[in-house]
């Protein structure tokens, strides 16, 4: 598939997300997720071929898995009765809030939106479930287990994202905003589920292929959406890839400008800053003023 896209421009840089539906899908499941860019639990197809009692194994185990991969998983087949009715079942209800607190970054809607009577209230409900969830969500043993699960010594990045959550949490921050080129310091940092929200600001990078010059970023920014807790914005062209001090602190008021806008930052709130200068990364905590 890859090679495919490759031969088409611009869809080379687009995301490959595997739709595991049968029980070959469940036994090559960790070489697919090895070259897959994100996995879809095809709920109801899996649930023909496997014994009902063993879907929800096999969606925990399976999301478990993506998130130590640091891949986006997302699960089908939610509240499908809200195709002919206004509301879900409970059970339908608490289904949605046990993807969330399993760890699943997406909730793909299918006939609900499609075909249903009712598509805007389908989506209104599943949003006001998830982010209840969201709420009640164990992240300090989340993050117990998911240190102990990478294990020593951890790589550079690792290091300095996981850290980079445990002083968001220790100082109640209200937000992390993360540097990145590719978007793979944000996904990391996303990884840990911190409890706050993640601005990741993409940095176009300039490339030339000696007949044209193009900015890259603008995929990386786009394709964070998937990913639970990033919300990425595209940083102005004209800053440079290998950042100063200065060029940061121009950035990072657009980047907070931008979370006042959304009402995600306010006066006085803490905030977390991701970035690098020069060769080295740096965690940085700051107060904001009125």
């Amino acid at each position: 598939a890859r090679a495919f896209l490759s031969k088409l421009g611009d869809l080379q840089q687009t995301q490959i997300f595997a739709k595991i539906e049968n029980i070959e899908g469940l036994t090559h499941f960790d070489e697919i997720l090895q070259e897959a860019d994100g996995i879809i639990l095809s709920r109801g197809n899996l649930g023909v071929d496997l014994p009902p009692e063993k879907v929800f194994l096999f969606q925990k185990a399976a999301i478990f898995k993506c998130n130590m991969a640091c891949k986006p998983a997302v699960i089908t087949r939610v509240v499908d009765s809200m195709t002919d009715n206004l509301r879900p079942t409970r059970a339908e209800a608490t289904d949605v809030a046990n993807a969330v607190l399993d760890g699943c970054d997406a909730i793909l809607l299918g006939a609900e939106t499609l075909r249903g009577q009712y598509p805007v209230e389908t989506i209104s409900i599943v949003g006001k479930i998830c982010a209840e969830a969201e709420k009640v969500f164990n992240q300090a043993l989340y993050f117990k287990k998911t240190v102990k699960f990478v294990g020593e010594p951890m790589t550079h990045l690792e290091s300095i994202a996981s850290s980079a959550v445990r002083a968001a949490i220790k100082v109640k921050a209200s937000v992390i905003v993360v540097f990145t080129s590719t978007g793979r310091a944000a996904r990391l940092i996303a990884k840990y589920r911190p409890t706050m929200p993640i601005i990741s600001v993409v940095i176009p990078r300039l490339k030339t292929n000696q007949i044209r010059w193009s900015f890259t970023g603008a995929f990386e920014a786009r394709q964070s959406f998937i990913v639970r807790g990033l919300f990425p914005m595209l940083a102005d062209p004209r800053h440079p890839a290998d950042s100063t001090s200065a060029t940061n602190e121009t950035v990072l008021k657009v980047a907070l400008d931008h979370g006042k806008a959304s009402g995600i930052v306010k006066p006085h709130d803490r905030v977390v800053v991701f970035q690098k200068v020069g060769d080295a990364s740096v965690v940085k905590i700051i107060e904001l003023e009125d």
